[in-house]
């Protein structure tokens, strides 16, 4: 019996090993074969759960959670997991019982005060979603990830001098930090000094703080580099200041530089408050030749209107913030006078070639590479419509008119609260927000008005 439970012990601790390197399909093997020498295990149980819910096998990994529980109901991991993955699945109100469950019995828990946030936040509590997380924090001062969840809730209402400060809890696991310990900005003058800019997150975070270069180089930085994505470069050698584009994955030594800033991290060391955005626009620009190039092969006539109705799939809130199907958009095709232009590159590009039957869309995916590409295509439109995806911060870069549509779940903190205009691409941009869960359609019609009024020249 000894030897087997040492074995189980083992297969448990590979099984951990390939958790982390996440292989979940050699994890999910070993802690099975565990389970079968030693089934009273609750931590197995409740890791075969997180190997289960990273494959996408989210009944089987509920099941592992239960049965964790059920073992041992003093198991605060298989509490915390439960929850979430129950917070995951949308299904609120059991997520709230579990979390509540297990207050009862660990009430000094920050993790588990800081989950019961997180859900109030999904569900727009914002009161006592705030409430849970400085509990959180109260318990456990260095609990990063409640300072994190409570920046959202501080960006989202505007209160940018806390917010950014709190967002800085996200930063400190980053590759840069731990190979340029010493050099990190943090506010210091930098007349003279050269600036590193290291990529962060998205293709549309980037364009939106790309901004910050040319305030960065009005405070007396020497040299600028920005580190970006690829299909990036060339639409980032347009800024303003900016000296050198280096590309992800591009060699960057520390003795080049003086300082480096995460993009996210810029505002809160120039003193930014939401009254005081930076917006510059247009900060990005397409060159004169490619303007010309695209105005030659896009529809001439009409309302030139460009379409983003999908992000990238791999956001994890991209079921809930892009749109299903180009079929939803049928109804902007009943305005007369329009003619649609697909934005779409990569996913979408196959319903942009079959658009719904009376919907004049034009597909010019084959010849985009780049945003450079796309930014000289936008240049010619007369209004983007688009998801919150990386387009419509390119148009607002641009200063092209741009609707930008709002999902109701987890809506990202930088559009605000309630406001129909955006400080950050201000005069240019037009929010139009879900009201409620996946109320997609009533929204498209709020479009679909607004765009009749545009086209006869009714209120924006």
């Amino acid at each position: 019996m000894k030897a087997d439970f040492d074995n189980a012990e083992e297969l448990f601790s590979r099984g951990n090993q390939h958790l982390e390197a996440k292989d979940f399909a050699s994890a999910e093997s070993c802690f099975r074969r565990a389970i079968e020498i030693a089934p009273d295990l609750a931590e197995v149980h409740v890791n075969l759960g997180l190997a289960l819910e990273n494959r996408g096998v989210l009944g089987e990994a509920e099941s592992s959670y239960f049965r964790a529980l059920a073992l041992d109901p003093e198991c605060v991991e298989a509490y915390v997991d439960l929850g979430a993955l129950l917070v995951r699945r949308k299904r609120f109100q059991e997520a709230e019982e579990v979390y509540e469950a297990a207050m009862r019995a660990f009430p000094d828990s920050a993790i588990l005060w800081s989950n019961l946030g997180f859900l109030h936040a999904c569900l727009k509590r914002e009161a006592e979603a705030e409430r849970c997380f400085r509990t959180a924090l109260s318990l456990d001062g260095n609990y990063h990830k409640a300072r994190f969840n409570l920046s959202y809730l501080l960006m989202r209402r505007g209160d940018f001098e806390e917010g950014l400060q709190a967002l800085e809890s996200r930063a400190r696991n980053l590759d840069m930090m731990a190979h340029f310990p010493d050099s990190r900005w943090r506010g210091e003058t930098l007349v003279g000094k050269s600036l590193l800019i290291p990529i962060e997150a998205g293709y549309g975070d980037l364009i939106q703080y790309s901004r910050f270069v040319s305030v960065l180089k009005e405070r007396g930085a020497a040299r600028i580099a920005f580190v970006c994505h690829a299909p990036l470069t060339r639409l980032f050698a347009t800024l303003t200041g900016l000296d050198e584009v280096v590309p992800m994955g591009g060699a960057i030594s520390e003795a080049d530089w003086d300082y480096w800033i995460l993009p996210f991290s810029i505002p809160l060391h120039c003193g930014t408050r939401v009254d005081s955005i930076p917006a510059p626009i247009p900060y990005l620009r397409a060159l004169p030749d490619e303007i010309a190039a695209w105005r030659s092969r896009i529809p001439g006539s009409g309302l030139r209107v460009g379409l983003a109705w999908r992000g990238n799939p791999n956001f994890e809130n991209d079921p809930h913030r892009s749109i299903p199907n180009l079929e939803m958009l049928s109804p902007l095709a009943a305005v007369a006078g329009v003619h649609f232009i697909s934005l779409q590159k990569g996913v979408g590009e196959d319903e942009a070639r079959h658009p719904p039957a009376g919907m004049a869309l034009f597909d010019p995916s084959p010849w985009i590479e780049d945003f450079a590409d796309t930014a000289a295509l936008v240049t010619n439109l007369d209004l983007v419509i688009s998801v919150d995806t990386a387009v419509a911060h390119l148009a607002g870069a641009l200063g092209k008119p741009c609707w930008t549509l709002l999902p109701y779940y987890k809506t990202d903190a930088r559009w605000l609260t309630d406001r129909e205009d955006s400080p950050w691409y201000p005069g240019t941009m037009r929010l139009f927000r879900q009201v409620g869960m996946d109320t997609w359609p009533a929204v498209i019609e709020e479009v679909a008005k607004a765009l009749r009024d545009l086209v006869c020249g009714g209120p924006e």
